[in-house]
């Protein structure tokens, strides 16, 4: 059931936070803050369950479940609201246990308040503040068990990579046989720091690559200018890489960024974004051309280029990299998981052909792999994009 809309009423004192009216509002908070913290106390997202008192643990999230799984018959104190803390009903649960324990991954924040108050708990002294927590890391730390815990299978490993016909796969091959520094973001193309096209070497948050680039390129000049760009996709674009590459435009620093444009949201779910021309739902929207957005904010130099095209990524590439003004490369071809995009059939391996060069190892594609020193073609996963033929010098790849 959906709550009603509350009605909108003027009241400036509240909206409108000018320092003026911002200090008073200050108040409210602290007061709100308060009076939350001693409703938090009788919450039923905040929870006693006593059992044996000689133990007793505070927890919240996932630790609280292996708490459960590691000590059945201790007592536990299971917070759903963390911010504020319920103190009232800490320092009761806190006087009914003999020792207390705080179990919570990560950073010791209800620990750290917890022990502000003068109570005594035991915490971060016997847990780490990195990784995740286990059962058995509980029995460990609490109880002293010595566990005889067999060790896991040894599987290979299986890193995360680019489907097979990613159309990002073909810049970043290109960028690393150019030797190009790469800022990255995030995104499913963040994969292209994975061996072995390891085009990617930073990644920080969503718009720092243009960002990155920016400030390298106005602190470095030449020396990193012709060599380095920034990767973003068409969706993280839209969402924060604008502002970045507005400054670019503005404080006019000689950089090449090149937007991943799948037509797509690819990480997160297929979500449409303002460059597909459809909206969340799917229904016909506004669509914004990249091309024209570039060359609004200033941008003279706006390259589109086909990704599956190797050859013409090298020229584009260089080209941009090689002049004397910030330029954009856009990226084009659908991500190949959509469902209208039409795949070609799967290549084939002319066995005779094969020499056995790995040159075509070098995509990183899953749909490729070697076989009593002749490349194999998954037929279940190739697209028959094409991108290994380029690559193959002995026609050992084919339609």
């Amino acid at each position: 059931m959906e709550p009603e809309d509350k009605v909108y009423t003027r009241d400036i004192a509240k909206h409108l936070l000018m320092p003026g009216t911002a200090k008073k509002r200050h108040l409210v908070v602290e007061a709100n803050m308060k009076r939350l913290a001693e409703d938090a106390c009788s919450m039923e997202l905040n929870r006693t369950e006593y059992r044996d008192t000689s133990i007793g643990v505070i927890s919240s999230g996932i630790p609280y479940q292996y708490v459960k799984e590691a000590l059945p018959e201790a007592s536990v104190l299971k917070l759903g609201l963390v911010n504020p803390l319920p103190r009232k009903l800490i320092e009761d649960f806190a006087s009914k246990v003999d020792t207390l324990y705080v179990v919570e991954e990560l950073d010791p924040v209800i620990e750290t308040q917890v022990k502000s108050w003068g109570i005594k708990a035991i915490g971060k002294e016997i847990f780490t503040v990195q990784g995740e927590y286990s059962a058995n890391m509980i029995r460990q730390a609490i109880l002293k068990e010595e566990l005889d815990i067999s060790k896991p299978a040894e599987a290979p490993g299986r890193p995360p990579i680019l489907c097979p016909g990613c159309p990002h796969r073909g810049v970043y091959y290109v960028l690393n046989k150019l030797k190009i520094h790469a800022a990255g973001d995030i995104g499913c193309y963040t994969l292209g720091a994975v061996a072995p096209l390891s085009a990617m070497e930073m990644t920080l948050c969503m718009g720092a690559s243009i960002s990155s680039i920016h400030g390298f390129n106005k602190a470095l000049g030449k020396e990193s200018e012709g060599k380095t760009v920034a990767v973003i996709g068409d969706s993280t674009f839209m969402h924060s890489g604008m502002t970045g590459l507005a400054n670019i435009a503005y404080n006019q620093s000689n950089s090449t960024v090149i937007i991943l444009d799948n037509s797509i949201t690819g990480m997160t779910g297929h979500q449409q974004n303002p460059t597909t021309g459809y909206n969340i739902k799917g229904d016909p929207a506004g669509k914004i051309d990249l091309e024209s957005l570039c060359r609004s904010m200033g941008f003279n130099r706006v390259r589109v280029v086909d990704p599956y095209d190797l050859a013409a990524c090298d020229t584009v590439i260089k080209e941009e990299l090689a002049a004397e003004e910030p330029s954009v490369i856009i990226s084009r071809r659908p991500c190949a998981l959509l469902k209208y995009v039409k795949h070609n059939p799967p290549l084939k391996v002319e066995k005779e052909n094969c020499v056995g060069c790995k040159s075509c190892m070098r995509l990183g594609c899953p749909a490729i792999s070697v076989k009593d020193k002749k490349a194999v073609i998954d037929t279940t996963l190739c697209v028959g994009c094409g991108v290994c033929q380029q690559l193959c010098k002995f026609d050992a790849l084919q339609a």
